[in-house]
């Protein structure tokens, strides 16, 4: 799924549908981030971020963190992700 893949899910009358739509934007965003981690340890990017490491590894553990509370709340609102 790609981030485009989303846009109608965003759109939709159904707040379940955005949540959704919400989800699986942050999981794209957090697995490429994720990835990049790897490229940059592995120093194998094909450009160089003006911003650490360790800037970037907190922002995915924000997000991860942030997936979490969406899948608890997923559970509890009867969403299937």
């Amino acid at each position: 799924m790609e981030l485009k893949d989303t846009v109608d899910l965003m759109l939709s009358e159904s707040y379940k549908d955005r949540f959704k739509a919400e989800y699986y934007q942050l999981r794209i965003r957090h697995d490429r981030l994720q990835d990049m981690l790897e490229c940059y340890k592995d120093k194998t990017l094909i450009f160089t971020p003006k911003c650490s490491y360790d800037m970037l590894h907190t922002q995915l553990v924000y997000m991860e963190c942030y997936m979490n509370v969406l899948e608890e709340r997923a559970k509890v609102e009867n969403i299937e992700l």
